[in-house]
């Protein structure tokens, strides 16, 4: 070759190599973006079918399985598991076909596939115990191509592991559960490199479906939480008088705050025939929702069975027998009661581990405390309930209050106590206010005892206040 064609020849050269590099470059990008929108339409198929399971509590409990099931077929696995780590232990919540790996009646849930799922999620693996354990204490993803000859793999099952695929499940580095995938479909039912790493792709999707399923699950379950809440707020607020009787001359006010969604006091007006008058307030056992459905009881009773007692004593008696049999041994429920009989201007009065009544007349206080213990604590022979029986003078009114009113504590923990409500409930009485004013101070004066706007109030509190006729 002529020293005049030796530079040409360098020169196409290089050319030739600069386009083979870019060709393969090319070819290389290309490969690599391809593979990328293949994952992007994966994710989005993988996310369009698993945000239609989620449509309904059904869906939602049904979601991870049907992510097995989809990961089963992108990969062409037999049978797909799914665990879920929680307090070191990796627990069954998803599982397609046969999986041989579980530990319990092997044979017998082979022999009956349908009720693979029902045995699948008795079994628990521990972390570091087995292959799932192993996969789940290292981090480390498994992949035994060959099953059959691997003597890490347990092989002692009806159903062979001729392959097998276990990975991690990974969120922010901490272990959230594993995959396993068994056999492929195919006839030699081995699974090939591309498969693992399509595996491993997909894992990452099933930690996602797992947080989805974590965040509806706590979603469905504080809407559920949050309408039961409203459906006893709803309850409670029909069962509480929406105003007050007109009986007579005779002014009744009363006032209720919850220190929950619901409350477990209450107070109601029960008019028994044309001259008498039933008034309860009642303290159940705690607070929210199960004290305000011991209340509900309580108050369904005393309305449907008062017209049939003759005294106070039977009917609280009676109360206590349907509220033991019926209600926890934790729970129990205070009463106090008022029975006024306008035409006679008399008052029977019985309280059952309820908090005394005030009297205020003739500018003075009158304490009243019958014995009673709270009912629904004791079965009913070892309960004993007294009454008082006393004229109700004209001008003369009567106080009514459970225990979140006096044991209101400030920032000292002190409470407000009932000598404290006692000398004010005077106090406002002698001053001359109506009831409704005396009840606003007491409560202006509770506020102004805690001191502390950010102290919550420990209690449900109620009051009621029944003002006799001046003659």
């Amino acid at each position: 070759m002529s020293t005049f064609y030796l530079p040409i020849f360098f020169i196409l050269l290089a050319l030739s190599l600069a386009l083979l590099y870019f060709y393969k470059r090319f070819r290389y990008c290309h490969s690599r973006l391809k593979e990328a929108l293949h994952r992007i339409a994966e994710t989005n198929n993988f996310m369009s079918l698993f945000s239609e399971n989620l449509t309904s509590e059904h869906g939602l409990d049904n979601s991870m399985n049907k992510v097995a099931s989809y990961v089963a077929d992108i990969i062409g696995a037999q049978s797909i598991c799914i665990f879920k780590l929680k307090d070191d232990e990796l627990n069954i919540v998803a599982s397609i076909g046969a999986f041989p790996l579980t530990t319990t009646n092997q044979h017998y849930k082979y022999v009956r596939p349908r009720y693979i799922k029902d045995f699948a999620v008795r079994d628990v693996f521990k972390v570091g115990e087995g292959i799932i354990g192993e996969v789940a204490e290292t981090k480390e993803s498994l992949f035994s191509k060959y099953a059959l000859t691997d003597d890490n793999i347990p092989n002692n099952g009806i159903v062979p592991i001729d392959s097998l695929m276990a990975v991690p499940l990974i969120y922010e580095g901490n272990v959230t559960g594993v995959i396993c995938a068994i056999n492929n479909r195919r006839k030699n039912k081995t699974f090939s490199n591309y498969q693992f790493k399509r595996f491993k792709f997909m894992a990452s999707q099933v930690v996602l479906a797992q947080n989805f399923v974590h965040a509806y699950s706590s979603l469905a379950e504080q809407q559920r939480i949050n309408q039961e809440l409203n459906f006893a707020r709803q309850l409670q607020a029909s069962l509480l008088p929406r105003s007050f009787p007109a009986w007579g001359d005779y002014i009744i006010n009363s006032f209720t705050r919850s220190a929950k969604e619901v409350s477990g006091d209450f107070f109601d007006f029960v008019e028994v025939d044309s001259n008498r008058l039933l008034i309860v307030v009642g303290d159940a056992c705690g607070k929210g929702v199960p004290a305000c459905m011991i209340m509900a009881m309580t108050r369904a009773f005393i309305r449907s069975n008062v017209p049939r007692f003759t005294t106070l004593k039977d009917m609280l008696t009676e109360l206590n027998t349907n509220l033991y049999n019926d209600i926890d041994d934790e729970r129990f429920i205070t009463l106090a009661c008022c029975l006024i009989d306008k035409k006679e201007s008399t008052v029977e009065y019985a309280r059952a581990g309820h908090t005394p009544m005030f009297m205020f007349i003739r500018n003075h206080i009158r304490e009243f405390n019958p014995k009673g213990v709270a009912l629904g604590m004791l079965p009913t022979e070892l309960v004993s309930v007294d009454t008082v029986s006393f004229e109700f003078t004209p001008g003369s009114s009567l106080f009514l209050f459970t225990d979140g009113i006096n044991e209101q504590t400030d920032i000292n923990d002190e409470e407000y106590g009932i000598e404290r409500l006692r000398e004010n409930y005077e106090i406002f009485s002698k001053q001359g206010l109506t009831s409704k004013s005396v009840i606003g101070k007491i409560l202006t004066s509770i506020d102004d005892f805690t001191k502390d706007p950010n102290i919550s109030q420990a209690d449900d509190q109620t009051m009621v206040i029944i003002r006799s006729p001046l003659k």
